[in-house]
């Protein structure tokens, strides 16, 4: 094992009540064919078994860090993670949950990635399993891969180039004016990720899965698309994060627009149409254009479906 008092690489988890689970995590991460890590656990005020289960590891290996949150970072995922961070003594920095199984191999190659001074992130693939973990891991180092920056923004946010919050390497340089916001309790790796690529930070995007998330209805994810109303509310407060921080820098684009505008008729209940075009400072004919935009997109949506139907 490599000495960590000054590890290159910086693993922050975020866990709360998942002892039947985080074990397997913690293996998977022991397993990584780069040793140069430390692993910073922050317990949310988990009433589980957690720390029982997980000390023979901790006890028998001091690259991992077991906390408790610290009271000035709020509660929730988004405080745990900008506890970690405060803490993090490595060059780069990940996110894994305390349910996913990382690729023996996913350290090693986003290091491999990141000596390139001119790259700031390493994204890979990320595929999901339900139940059990059965997964075949590819060794191969032979993949393809593309660069990625601001000039990618809209694919980014659409989720055509999805940016997992797991699923990324950073540099920790990414991360000196860039936290969470600790409020939002869904999609606050989705706003942050964002306004750090749009602040100009360069990455690349290698083709090979080096990660694997866990499914369950328990996930934060699981919670939103059953219509939790903290998740969706939080996506919501997300989604205008997002829209200012394009505006102020100039990356708003039409298509991002109309994007968002689209969003915002499964939110009616949050007015978020209205509080987008309060933020773009539109002219009374923009207003009223985006307005016809929003009134007639249902009815586009239906007869589309419609038709779809029949074929």
């Amino acid at each position: 094992m490599e000495n960590t008092n000054n590890p290159k690489v910086s693993i922050i988890m975020a866990t709360y009540n998942r002892s039947h689970f985080i074990v397997e995590t913690l293996v998977s991460i022991q397993n990584q064919t780069f040793i140069d890590w430390e692993c910073i656990i922050i317990d949310d005020g988990g009433t589980d078994n957690t720390k029982e289960v997980i000390k023979p590891i901790i006890d028998e290996d001091k690259r991992f860090v077991y906390l408790n949150r610290d009271n000035k970072y709020l509660k929730g995922l988004p405080g745990c993670r900008n506890n970690g961070l405060d803490l993090a003594k490595g060059d780069y920095i990940i996110f894994f949950d305390d349910d996913d199984i990382p690729h023996p191999q996913n350290l090693e190659l986003c290091v491999q990635e990141l000596n390139d001074s001119s790259i700031s992130f390493c994204r890979y693939i990320r595929n999901v399993f339900f139940g059990d973990f059965n997964y075949q891991f590819d060794y191969s180092k032979n993949y393809t891969s593309f660069f990625i920056d601001k000039t990618d923004i809209e694919q980014m946010i659409n989720n055509e180039l999805p940016f997992n919050s797991c699923a990324v390497m950073w540099k920790s340089a990414c991360f000196e004016k860039n936290k969470f916001i600790e409020t939002l309790m869904y999609a606050e790796e989705w706003e942050l990720y964002s306004r750090i690529v749009s602040s100009g930070f360069k990455g690349v995007s290698i083709d090979k899965c080096l990660f694997y998330g866990r499914k369950h209805e328990n996930s934060n994810t699981g919670e939103f698309y059953n219509n939790d109303p903290i998740r969706r509310e939080s996506y919501v407060s997300a989604i205008l994060l997002v829209v200012k921080n394009l505006k102020e820098k100039q990356l708003l684009t039409y298509s991002i627009k109309r994007y968002f505008i689209a969003s915002s008729i499964n939110f009616n209940e949050y007015a978020l149409f209205e509080k987008i075009l309060t933020i773009l400072e539109l002219s009374k004919l923009e207003h009223y254009k985006w307005q016809f935009f929003y009134l007639v997109l249902p009815v586009r949506l239906r007869l589309y479906r419609f038709r779809k139907s029949f074929k």
